[in-house]
């Protein structure tokens, strides 16, 4: 792999922001720039990329913070993670749907939105706990601003809304062409500027009112009613409930640091047990074809688990400790043969997200991923508000044997890990992606990249990449890599029994990485040319 790199690396000392869209990250910098911290410039540039990058996340879905404290030497992490509406039903789903839940319409859009809540606790921990002088109103200023003057339409939107055919072509879900093709419709990209009116009196409403428009309010009472014809369970009462929770982030021993993740009902343990197993590797003297093949052993083995345990801790036990016990994972390492392929089978976890990281001088540090789940979410807008609602109730399952079996008042496994990786209990870089199944896989491609070959954030962020797995709709479990790694690699790969498929240079299943590395003298921050996004900094 070459150390060069397609786009240049950000620098900066006060603070860096970087993400998937180039105008959130502005919206961060500008935070920066206006006095606030790390935590500011995350959610400031979370506000607007859930407006200007519609198709992958919103203030109808999810998110999950982790947040490092440089004042209080303390790490955090912040669930707002929606749990599902109290009327569902397991037994009338399945007697409605069969096995599986469907992925579209206002069947799919069963959890609580909880984006606006995450938003409103950073906001509060930043001003209450670390002195920051930004208010709410000005932190969602940019967000507004673009719902209601437009932005030209992204060169990453164009193609996942021409690759949506389920949602704008044949015959979609009569409610997803009724509420969702007169804002998103691909026919309606060929303007200068992208106007999101609705959402924009929305966001208005929320910066003005705070989030108990959202959840408490007449905002949330429009909300609950449009969602109610669309087929969705959600009451007013499911919304009024909503918190988002600080939660215990989840840590292991890696090389001579810790990487750092999110807990269930996120798969983060999954995330930290690919890491975990190879470490028992000594990954920098590897060659590109036994670094891939032992990265997809370890995941295999980590998703095992994940299938097996992951769901709401609240309602069901998660052995995340056995997971991640060091002495069974010795065990499981030695099932991996260097020379061959194992089989796996797993429920696919797709999702199209966004991951934002941004750091400052002072050493604070924030993960965050922001998502609907698929793209376009459940493809269903609720009423007049403008705002999508999620489908990350679909990845429930309707198993009544199943540990995340659908259930009443209900966190959902969910795919989002934002993710760190400190030493001597400082981050040293901060990290995440967008991708379901390959969420863990290029965090586990970004850490052994940075850690154990010695590669500069931009550089590991734009290495070739691999993905094995099978996103939502699709039958195989197929590995692909990029066309970018070296002659040969495909075809050892092959040779061990992996059934291999080589995609584009610069392929948008191989995830949208975000990276900032904090070094003494001051900030390098990388974004992902395979996204739309920049690392920009003060």
């Amino acid at each position: 792999m070459s150390p060069d790199t397609r786009w240049p690396e950000a620098r900066a000392r006060r603070g860096l922001v970087a993400t998937p869209h180039a105008l959130a990250t502005e919206a961060g910098r500008d935070a920066f720039r206006r006095g606030g911290n790390a935590l500011d410039a995350a959610l400031a540039a979370a506000a607007t990329i859930a407006v200007v990058y519609p198709h992958m996340n919103g203030i109808g879905g999810d998110n999950v913070w982790l947040i490092y404290d440089a004042g209080r030497r303390q790490l955090r992490a912040l669930n707002a993670i929606g749990r599902s509406a109290a009327a569902v039903d397991r037994a009338a789903y399945r007697a409605r749907f069969g096995d599986a839940i469907p992925p579209r319409g206002g069947a799919a859009a069963l959890t609580v939105p909880g984006t606006v809540s995450g938003w409103w606790e950073s906001h509060v921990y930043s001003r209450d706990v670390m002195g920051s002088a930004l208010t709410w109103k000005v932190l969602l200023e940019h967000a507004v601003t673009h719902a209601r003057e437009g932005f030209p339409v992204s060169p990453g939107q164009r193609r996942v809304t021409a690759a949506a055919r389920d949602l704008f072509a044949g015959e979609p879900d009569a409610d997803v062409r009724r509420t969702l093709w007169p804002i998103y419709h691909p026919d309606r990209l060929g303007g200068e500027r992208f106007v999101q009116r609705d959402l924009a009196a929305t966001l208005t409403q929320i910066a003005e009112g705070g989030p108990d428009e959202f959840y408490r309010g007449d905002l949330a009472r429009r909300l609950a009613d449009g969602a109610a014809r669309s087929g969705s369970p959600l009451t007013l009462a499911d919304l009024g409930e909503h918190r988002a929770d600080w939660v215990e982030p989840l840590r292991v021993r890696y090389r001579r640091g810790e990487a750092a993740s999110f807990p269930p009902p996120t798969q983060g343990f999954a995330a930290l047990a690919v890491l975990a197993l190879l470490e028992g590797f000594d990954v920098a003297a590897l060659e590109d074809a036994d670094h891939v093949h032992l990265a997809v052993e370890a995941t295999k083995l980590a998703f095992e688990d994940r299938e097996r345990y992951l769901t709401d801790p609240a309602v069901v036990d998660v052995p995340v400790a056995r997971c991640l016990d060091p002495e069974r994972l010795a065990r499981r390492r030695a099932r991996i043969a260097p020379g061959a392929a194992s089989a796996a089978e797993a429920r696919p976890a797709g999702g199209d997200t966004i991951a934002i990281v941004a750091a400052d001088g002072a050493g604070n540090a924030v993960a965050l991923i922001q998502s609907l789940y698929h793209e376009f979410g459940a493809g269903v807008v609720a009423g007049d508000t403008g705002v999508l609602l999620q489908n990350r109730g679909a990845f429930f399952a309707l198993d009544e044997l199943h540990p995340n079996r659908l259930a009443p008042r209900k966190r959902t496994a969910h795919t989002l890990i934002p993710s760190m990786y400190l030493v001597d209990g400082r981050p040293r870089f901060v990290y995440g992606t967008m991708g379901g199944d390959g969420q863990p896989q290029t965090q586990a491609a970004l850490v052994t990249r940075v850690i154990d070959r010695g590669l500069g954030p931009q550089a590991a962020v734009e290495a070739p990449r691999w993905l094995f797995g099978r996103t939502w709709g699709e039958a195989s479990r197929s590995l692909r890599l990029e066309r970018r790694f070296a002659p040969g690699v495909a075809d050892e790969l092959r040779r061990r029994g992996h059934d291999v498929q080589v995609v584009e240079d610069w392929s948008d299943l191989m995830g949208h990485a975000q990276l900032i590395r904090l070094d003494p003298d001051g900030l390098v921050g990388a974004s992902d040319p395979r996204a739309d996004g920049a690392a920009l900094g003060v």
